[in-house]
């Protein structure tokens, strides 16, 4: 029967007469396009945005941006492919209108527009607002950490640094005492030159001197990464997950259509005090004065809470467990509940611990402290309760806000379990499907550019795919 019979090379065909004739209406290109053309490039603050009438001709930003959108939407980041996309891919040369930039050029672009990158982000999250994409009432916020471009064996630390020093004393004085004993033979078997132990000795000194100087860098820097100094070592995940030098991108995305809001590049693994900063950033781009907000036991603050409270933001946060984790055996700070009509906490053996004083205690904090000593002299589970002769409660100062939004995060259950499904879609997207586990980019300035780049082409690629019926309307709205 034979196989199907493709084109003859040879053969002569007639092809579109333009590049135009190769990407459809309805192409995300012509989205791309749309969406660049409308931006003030000057005002962003791009490189040759402005350009002199003298001296050979920059590449426009325009073209420029359009090619990198374009790449981080087909998981295509580094400027070599970028450049090789210039010149076997039709899309982008209609995107590029034929223009051919070097790799130089095209890595140069994102890292001399690390600001600019950031802030056309938001322009384009302000443009989903003016479109009615956002909800603008409920977002999440998560993190996700990224490995950074730093290897485990260039991240330095003072155990780090201490175990390397010692292991290169210990080689010193093993090769000094060869260099005493002379070169000999010993079981049949060369011993090294004296020739060879010095220049191994010298390799050693020189490792000894790097070392001291990190050391001396620890005592005020705490930890060094040589390669990418603004990463940190943390873990992916849980306390099961690998650690690996990486960042931590704190993220905020609107409950509507899961678009990101906005987003933030940290250098601390620990997502606290952040509840109330990704709170005021999203309310800022969705124009809002009050908002609620999602956040997993990470966010769980209580100063942080308590500023989101107290300026319009109503949080949804589970709760960490009071007093560490649950005791295998005994009790815990979670066991003493609290009674605000009576003012008083009561503990698992039933007995009412009464407001004693005012004390600064916990980051010179003042707490109200609540205790029963005569009941905890006389109590038989004491032993399971505390070490001390009595058992004291301490309670913060608006202590009942932090009450009103646990009891909040109780009551609305089904609203806070969407809160994965809301905030892990663009991190399982852009992660676990476009393969972006690595940045290119080395510190927090290229880091968040390179953020912003895969986070506006998330966004870009939802509102392309959200609005399939009325794509060409959207455009021109964009234009």
């Amino acid at each position: 029967m034979g196989y199907k019979v493709g084109v003859d090379k040879k053969q002569l065909s007639l092809l579109p007469s333009s590049l135009d004739d190769f990407v459809s209406e309805d192409h995300i290109c012509r989205f791309i396009y749309s969406f660049t053309e409308q931006l003030d490039l000057v005002a962003l603050g791009y490189k040759y945005a402005e350009y002199k009438a003298t001296g050979c001709r920059p590449y426009d930003p325009r073209m420029m941006l359009n090619l990198y959108i374009y790449g981080y939407l087909h998981r295509v980041r580094s400027s070599r492919r970028l450049r090789d996309e210039t010149q076997r891919n039709v899309e982008v040369m209609w995107l590029m209108e034929g223009l051919r930039p070097d790799d130089k050029t095209i890595c140069n672009f994102r890292k001399d527009n690390t600001k600019a990158l950031k802030e056309t982000f938001r322009v384009f999250s302000r443009m989903c607002r003016e479109l009615g994409l956002y909800g603008g009432k409920v977002v999440a916020t998560d993190s996700v950490k990224i490995k950074a471009n730093n290897s485990l064996g260039n991240n330095y630390n003072k155990t780090v640094v201490k175990n390397a020093l010692e292991r290169i004393d210990k080689r010193i004085t093993e090769y000094l005492n060869a260099l005493e004993e002379g070169d000999r033979e010993e079981d049949g078997e060369a011993q090294p030159s004296s020739d060879e132990i010095k220049a191994a000795l010298e390799k050693l000194k020189l490792r000894q001197v790097k070392y001291e100087e990190l050391k001396d860098r620890l005592e005020t820097e705490g930890e060094i990464c040589t390669v990418d100094p603004d990463s940190r070592l943390m873990r992916s995940g849980g306390d099961g997950r690998k650690i690996d030098v990486r960042y931590n991108i704190q993220t905020v995305v609107d409950s509507k259509n899961h678009l990101i809001v906005d987003f933030d590049v940290s250098s601390c693994s620990n997502d606290c005090n952040n509840l109330k900063k990704m709170s005021d950033m999203a309310m800022e781009i969705l124009d809002v004065k009050t908002i609620t907000n999602m956040a997993d036991a990470g966010y769980y603050d209580s100063e942080d809470i308590i500023d989101c409270e107290q300026n319009g933001i109503t949080c949804l946060v589970a709760k960490r467990p009071l007093g560490g984790p649950k005791k295998a055996e005994g009790f815990n700070r979670g066991d003493f509940i609290y009674d605000s009509k009576k003012d008083v906490y009561i503990c698992p053996d039933k007995n009412e611990l009464l407001y004693m004083r005012k004390e600064k205690r916990v980051n010179k904090i003042e707490h109200r402290v609540y205790a029963n000593y005569s009941a905890c002299g006389k109590c038989k589970k004491k032993s399971a309760c505390t070490t001390h002769h009595h058992r004291e409660i301490l309670r913060i100062p608006n202590q009942d806000i932090l009450d009103a939004v646990d009891e909040r995060t109780l009551k609305n259950k089904a609203l806070y379990r969407k809160r994965q499904e809301i905030v892990e879609h663009c991190f399982g997207t852009i992660k676990a499907v476009w393969g972006y586990g690595q940045f290119l980019c080395r510190t927090k300035p290229k880091v968040t550019a390179e953020t912003a780049l895969a986070y506006m082409a998330y966004n870009l690629r939802r509102v392309f795919n959200i609005t399939t019926d009325n794509k060409m309307k959207l455009a021109l709205a964009m234009g």
